[in-house]
Formats: C-alpha cells, structure tokens, sequence
C-alpha cells in the first residue's frame, strides 16, 4: 500500500503566515504539521511509500524538510518521494483530484493508497482504520460528526445509508443532509485509478476532494469509518492558533 499526502495549495486564507512558507509545515505545538502525518502512516502495515504532493512555489521547503527528517532517520524504511505539480498560484493549481492523478501516475503499480490532506492533524490512530482496510474490498471514508452548522456549511458533509455506506457527500452545503463530516483522509482500493481517470475526464469541478467522493460513491461501494474523536483542521489563522494552543497545553 503507498499513501499521498496532498500539499500543493497556496492557504492564501492564512496570510500572511503562508504568504512565503507552505502550511503542511507551518509549526504545531513545536513540530510541523506534516510530522504529525507521517509519524502516523510510517507504522501502517503494508506501508510501502509515501507520495507529497506540492506545488512550484513552495516546493523547495519541502524538499528541505525530506533531507532533514531522511537523515534524522524518522522516515524509518519507508520510501518517501516529493512531487512538484508545476503549479505557481491559484490561477494554475490542478486541484486536489488532478494532484492525486499525478501522484498515483508515479507510482508504477496500481494499488491500495491512503491519501490525506496535509494540513490536518488527526487525533486518532490511524493503525486500526488501515487493518481493516487491508481486511476488506471496498474504499473506507472517515466519518466524523459535527453539530455546528457554520462549521457543516464550510466542509465535505456525508450522506450514510445501512451498513454504513455511504451515498454522497454535499461540499459546504447551505443545506446540510446531516451531521458526519468527511476529513481529507482516504482508503482506497486499486479500482480508484480507473475511477479518478474518468472523474477528470467527464466531471467539472476538481478542486475540493469532496466532490471525486461524491462522484465514487455512485460508482462503487464506499464505506464509512464511524469516529467519536477530533481533528485539528489547519484551515485559518484562528483554527492555527488554537490547535497550536492545545497541543501544548497536552504536551506541557
């Protein structure tokens, strides 16, 4: 199994700390948000690589960051490659899907990949969820759930059948459907190649990764991870701050 972590946005919501310095790096609690990640999927069975995604701008820090954590040694055996989408500013960018493509064009076998967002930071175990991933023949979605409807209005809400599967997302929706929001973190099988290809080729929008799961739940079978925990959504200046404050307040 390989994982992506996708990097390549410009977080132009959090200037000026992002105006010259990427957010999957901005320091948390001491420690860059991206170590909290991979800390999490370098012990993940079946793990065979890690793919970072990132754009033209900010490429660089994170070729920097990879030297120095490759001789520290905290990649362990795991292989972990940066890619470059060629992107300068929100006017050219891929989205989150066209990243993905490129990611999964560079690893040589389809396969099963986790793919992630890199600027959360997730306060469960990762471990667990990829076992029974690895157990099963269907994609695997986080679900978590969420009651306050000016934060439902700003992310990917989900819509759960019976047996937990999942039949839609609706991305910030005015309206939403429910209370289970969906994270950027994903299981998916090695069908998703084919899937992502077509979505690229026929869908419109592809920048938000909610709408290629919204597109692959009418496709195949998606099931959700039900999760009573939290995440620290680096999404603004004000949710930096404040994930930054807990962490040390857990660490002190």
């Amino acid at each position: 199994m390989n994982a992506v972590i996708l990097c390549a946005g410009f977080a132009t919501r959090m200037f000026p700390l992002t105006r010259d310095f990427p957010k999957p790096l901005l320091k948390v609690a001491g420690r860059p948000v991206l170590d909290y990640l991979m800390e999490q999927i370098v012990v993940l069975p079946d793990i065979q690589s890690v793919h970072i995604v990132s754009n033209a701008k900010f490429y660089k820090h994170f070729v920097h960051w990879h030297g120095e954590r490759q001789a520290g040694g905290i990649f362990a055996e795991t292989s972990v490659h940066i890619h470059n989408d060629g992107s300068t500013d929100n006017t050219n960018r891929l989205g989150a899907a066209g990243d993905l493509q490129l990611a999964l064009q560079r690893i040589d076998t389809p396969g099963r990949v986790l793919v992630t967002g890199g600027d959360n930071i997730y306060r469960f175990p990762l471990k667990p969820l990829c076992k029974t991933f690895l157990q099963n023949t269907h994609h695997y979605i986080v679900a978590l759930v969420e009651t306050e409807l000016a934060k439902l209005q700003k992310t990917g809400v989900l819509e759960i059948g019976e047996d937990n599967r999942v039949l839609g997302l609706q991305e910030k929706p005015d309206k939403p459907i429910g209370t289970w929001i969906c994270p950027p973190l994903y299981f998916f099988q090695p069908s998703v190649w084919s899937k992502l290809n077509h979505f690229l080729e026929t869908e419109g929008n592809h920048d938000a990764p909610g709408y290629f799961i919204d597109y692959l739940c009418r496709q195949e079978a998606v099931q959700a991870f039900k999760l009573d925990f939290k995440r620290f959504d680096i999404g603004s200046v004000e949710s930096y701050f404040e994930a930054d404050r807990q962490l040390r307040q857990n660490t002190a």
